[in-house]
């Protein structure tokens, strides 16, 4: 047996379960390696911490994905990989062999200048653990009734993560502030000046400060590049992305980040029995910005390519567009469109978007078991 090993249920290998499930060439022995049964849907984040969705349905089931590709889940984190002996190796000691690995374990949360913080520091990623200690802090502001809350990161994620606890801490009849912490470049980095300002504008609005200083954490709170130190109940951070640690002794070619080298194939520059797709990786011909939405497009073409290497095919090239579409959403039932230097925002723009995540959501949902027709004998 031919043994493809998959190293995370992130976005990408959703369409590679997929096509797997549609064509499984023989003779091949599937595994997917994640730390959990559910992928928590990054896009629905900010809609549940406003209370607008349950956990479940921003969820999406690997197991009957799995299933239906007549393949074995094995639950568990990857803390290592050998490239040479072509095996990675798990949290619970044992070792998996593989002739075909594809990666897809996103990235982590770079919090080294946040971790003096102690307790009171709360990463975005991983996404598991987020959506489980959330509630928790959030309780513990009901309890007490004020509450300070720091988010630090200018990107889309610190921008709705701000505006949708601000929404949740004020729904929930808590005294709270909230404060958002971007750099001195200013926030969202990637994207048109006319879009900054209308975020920054809405920012206004609602009454969420934002401050434009580099920041360190330190027991008492974060220290502002002007001396100041912000105290605060808790800290979100939703700052840069950081390589998976394991990377480093895996022998693969990485880049100055630690982040997989792929070429246009999105295969490893250095091992070509290694794909990669996601966060994980990185393509020294383009840039690729650590967003969602690379991983879900390159998805089909990562699929392609791994039945194309089982099957003796062509390889198809992933060319990442020149700009994408963001919905950022803002809290209550309102977001802000931004594609390139144009934007707008409103409730309409909202709906799109929660009409486009449950869509996503809808298409890796299992099939709704079939109704039962049979006729029943009725005494006369």
């Amino acid at each position: 047996m031919t043994r493809l090993v998959l190293v995370g249920g992130g976005h990408a290998h959703l369409s590679v379960l997929e096509a797997l499930a549609a064509r499984r060439p023989q003779g091949v022995d599937v595994t997917l390696i994640t730390p959990s049964p559910q992928l928590n849907y990054s896009g629905m984040l900010p809609g549940w911490i406003s209370g607008h969705y349950p956990q479940a349905a921003c969820q999406i089931d690997l197991r009957p994905l799995v299933s239906a590709a007549k393949g074995q889940l094995v639950v568990d984190s990857v803390v290592g990989m050998d490239a040479a002996r072509r095996c990675v190796g798990l949290s619970d000691g044992r070792h998996v062999h593989y002739d075909w690995l594809s990666i897809d374990a996103g990235s982590e949360t770079a919090t080294s200048w946040l971790e003096a913080l102690g307790d009171k520091l709360l990463p975005v990623k991983p996404l598991d653990q987020f959506f489980a200690q959330w509630p928790e802090r959030l309780a513990e502001a009901q309890e007490k009734g004020t509450f300070h809350l720091l988010v630090v990161g200018g990107g889309a994620a610190g921008v709705e993560i701000a505006l949708a606890t601000r929404h949740a801490l004020l729904q929930s009849g808590i005294n709270a502030t909230v404060e958002l912490i971007a750099s001195d470049t200013g926030i969202l980095q990637g994207h048109h000046r006319r879009v900054q300002d209308r975020v920054l504008a809405h920012a206004r609005r609602v009454g969420l400060n934002v401050h434009f200083q580099r920041a360190v954490g330190t027991e008492e709170g974060v220290l502002l590049a002007d001396g100041r130190v912000m105290a605060a109940d808790v800290v979100i951070a939703a700052t840069g992305a950081r390589a998976p640690v394991w990377l480093q002794l895996s022998q693969l070619s990485l880049d100055a980040g630690g982040y997989i080298l792929v070429n246009q194939h999105h295969r490893s520059v250095s091992h070509p029995n290694v794909f990669a797709a996601g966060d994980v990786c990185a393509r020294p011909d383009t840039h690729l910005s650590r967003s969602g939405v690379h991983a879900v497009r390159a998805g089909p073409v990562l699929a392609s390519n791994l039945l194309a290497v089982l099957e003796n095919g062509p390889l198809r090239t992933y060319t990442p567009k020149s700009r994408s579409l963001y919905l950022l959403a803002c809290g209550p039932r309102h977001a802000i469109a931004s594609w390139g230097a144009w934007s707008a925002e409103g409730g309409w723009v909202w709906h799109w978007k929660d009409w486009i995540d449950r869509r996503f959501v809808r298409r890796f949902a299992p099939p709704a078991p079939a109704p039962n027709t049979s006729t029943q004998e009725r005494s006369p």
